[in-house]
């Protein structure tokens, strides 16, 4: 952190590659430098001048002589390694290197900064890039960029990994009004991350909402762990473009077929409080929001329109969104019939039709804030021919001085006849849009953000007991000692039952006489599979028989499975055949997992048996610190939860003991990273107090 301190407030800067000829880089990234108002020491590199822009040059940074803080290199890349050991040397401990030409171009590229990130972790230095436009703080100020736009200053701090994108938003924002504290090109981030300056703007008083537009995330466990402590100081909005290649890799299991390959950065945002934009529009709708309105006590919205389209298409959005339309006291509504016109829409959305002057909407909006049932509001205005859009923004503006601590948006829906008061909106702490969409979703992401603050801490003190590792360290090794990725059941049960996951017997037989033995070592009724990793839908091939129950019926049985195996598939290698326990009916449930490239292991829950893949009820949470709480939200969000707390007169399921075998599994893949797929499925839930029985376990490893 003091390191990156000094990258964003340095008290002196050397610019490597500074050049006095107009067009170059090294001569834009100089005189931004100077313009902006830095009042540091600037020592421009360039072993062929004397003095560039009337500041005394170097020939290397080791020649200055004085402490350098930060180096901004932009030289071609094939010397920008030598250029980083001459700075390690120096003494130098930030680099910000603009040139591009490495790991972006191929393998030569690729080679050359593996050679330059050497250098950094040689000398301590850290690096931002390369391959960037440069970093900007408008409150140090400094602008160590090739920027044509340096911003006004504000309170939003933006992270882009693209540099063409950072800098249309600047060039943009010069327009729209938009200030920010700081602003970074990410870049390669062969060093530092967006983690890193997400950390630093969290703790930056001059930033009130910090902004990224990210294409992957190189460290997902760092990502989760540091972004989860910097979302309860700041708000934190990501655009994340692409998708990501975590799930693509393995779909074999149920669990690794439902995950989606943008799924993990999904639930990776969600559980870390990171709010997520679908558009780089909505990033900055949602970085006005958050720059602008206080945070809502709850989510009841109301709507004041002078048109009844666009105040049912605001209703719509509510609801769709899960906000709620705010319910009105009598009282609110007794004045609103006393002061509107007979035809006016009284219950929310207030319409105060389409000949309302200035009057009209501020007492409207006066009575909908002063309701106690009201957490938010927003304006929708349609240009008639009596409306007044300038005097009704000034309007607004004195109810929303009265009303500080409540969200208030406008929509000012038209062109060129509305663009005063939209401004004077916008200028005067109202974000304002064209039309009632932007604003609703800003409502929620505020409402959303302020669950992320007053959720508890996330954390489970009690350790699982009754876990065996080497158990199943012992397990693996034997599988993979015989040459397999995939368990066999009776060792997927071994392993459940390790970690003390309720598994319904299972013991392998080799030939009928041992098949009736294990029958009646785990007693009747029995099911029967093929023991073999080749055939993964075994019913297939006639692979299983169910509901066997006395010793004939077992024997003839493995006579069947085996000869049914043999004509179907021919090659494949079997073991034998598995004998189970055959456990009382229960509601089918899966439980599962899939390993994601980025964040690790997720899990996944919801209804099982056939119903997996046809209705898709499934949730997924990353399994790294999934406690009790989070694992009760992900049952909360499906269909099945319906059926666990009882439907129809049904007795509840044994809620408490689901969690707990999840908060299992979750242990268990989390303890072996060679666990690539898991499936429980189904698992039979009962009764409250009754447990659970996990009949069928996939388990591959890698």
């Amino acid at each position: 952190m003091a390191e990156l301190t000094k990258m964003i407030r340095p008290g002196s800067v050397a610019v490597v590659g500074a050049s006095a000829v107009e067009g170059k880089i090294g001569n834009t990234i100089l005189k931004n430098i100077i313009s902006s108002g830095f009042t540091g020491v600037i020592y421009p590199i360039n072993p062929k001048e004397k003095t560039v822009m009337g500041k005394t040059a170097y020939s290397s940074v080791s020649e200055i002589g004085e402490p350098v803080d930060v180096a901004v290199v932009a030289v071609p890349a094939a010397r920008v390694p030598d250029v980083a050991e001459d700075c390690g040397k120096a003494g130098v401990k930030n680099l910000v290197v603009i040139s591009a030409g490495f790991k972006e171009t191929g393998p030569d590229g690729w080679e050359l900064e593996k050679r330059l990130l050497g250098s950094c972790r040689r000398y301590g230095m850290r690096m931002l890039g390369p391959n960037v436009v440069g970093l900007i703080d408008t409150h140090t100020p400094i602008n160590a960029s090739f920027a044509v736009t340096f911003p006004q200053q504000g309170e939003i701090a933006f992270f882009s990994q693209s540099g063409a994108m950072l800098v249309a938003i600047l060039d943009w924002s010069a327009g729209a009004g938009l200030g920010f504290s700081r602003v970074v090109s990410l870049g390669n981030k062969a060093d530092l991350s967006e983690v890193d300056f997400i950390e630093g703007a969290a703790a930056d008083p001059n930033t009130k909402v910090i902004l990224c537009y990210i294409e992957d995330i190189v460290d997902g466990r760092r990502f989760l762990e540091l972004v989860t402590k910097a979302a309860r100081k700041k708000p934190i909005i990501i655009f994340k473009s692409g998708i990501s290649q975590a799930g693509a890799q393995a779909a074999s299991s149920h669990t690794g077929a439902l995950a989606g390959n943008d799924l993990a950065y999904e639930v990776a945002f969600n559980q870390c409080g990171v709010i997520r934009a679908r558009s780089m529009t909505q990033l900055f709708d949602l970085a006005v929001a958050f720059a602008k309105a206080p945070a809502p006590k709850g989510d009841r919205v109301a709507i004041v329109t002078n048109s009844g389209g666009p105040g049912i298409i605001a209703t719509d959005n509510v609801e769709n969104l899960g906000l709620q339309m705010a319910r009105f006291t009598k009282e609110t509504i007794a004045d609103l019939r006393a002061n509107l016109p007979a035809e006016a829409g009284l219950y929310n959305p207030v319409d105060v039709l389409g000949d309302a002057k200035s009057d009209r909407y501020k007492l409207a909006l006066q009575k909908v804030l002063a309701d106690p049932n009201v957490d938010s509001a927003v304006v929708l205005l349609c240009p008639t021919g009596v409306t007044e859009p300038l005097a009704t923004a000034e309007a607004i503006l004195t109810v929303h001085k009265s009303f500080p601590e409540k969200p208030l948006f406008a929509a000012y829906m038209g062109g060129e006849s509305v663009a005063e008061g939209a401004d004077m909106l916008a200028r005067g702490g109202v974000p304002c849009y064209t039309f009632p969409e932007p604003a609703i979703e800003s409502i929620k992401g505020l409402v959303r953000y302020n669950k992320v603050l007053s959720a508890p801490a996330d954390k489970d003190s009690a350790a699982l007991k009754d876990i065996d590792r080497n158990g199943v360290k012992a397990i693996f090794y034997d599988v993979i000692r015989d040459q397999r990725l995939v368990l066999l059941g009776g060792e997927a049960a071994a392993v459940a039952k390790c970690y003390g996951i309720p598994a319904a017997p299972i013991i392998m037989a080799a030939s009928p006489r041992e098949a009736v033995a294990a029958a009646e070592q785990v007693g009747y009724p029995v099911v029967m599979k093929v023991a073999s990793p080749k055939i993964m839908h075994k019913t297939d091939v006639g692979g299983v028989k169910v509901g066997l129950k006395n010793a004939a019926e077992v024997s003839e049985a493995f006579d069947e499975i085996m000869d049914n195996v043999h004509s179907y598939m021919p090659q494949a290698v079997v073991y034998g055949v598995e004998v189970q326990k055959m456990m009382p009916k229960g509601d089918e449930l899966i439980v599962g997992m899939t390993r994601d490239v980025q964040f690790g292991p997720l899990i996944a829950f919801g209804l099982g048996g056939i119903y997996v893949n046809l209705l898709k009820d499934v949730k997924f949470r990353l399994a790294r610190g999934l406690s009790s709480r989070e694992i009760e939200l992900m049952l909360r969000e499906t269909k099945a939860y319906t059926l666990l707390r009882g439907y129809r007169g049904e007795k509840p399921r044994d809620i408490k003991a689901l969690v707990d075998v999840i908060k299992r599994v979750a242990a268990l893949v989390t303890d072996f990273p060679e666990i690539s797929e898991l499936d429980i499925n189904p698992v039979f839930a009962y009764e409250d107090g009754m447990g659970l029985a996990a009949l069928d376990i996939k388990i591959t490893i890698s």
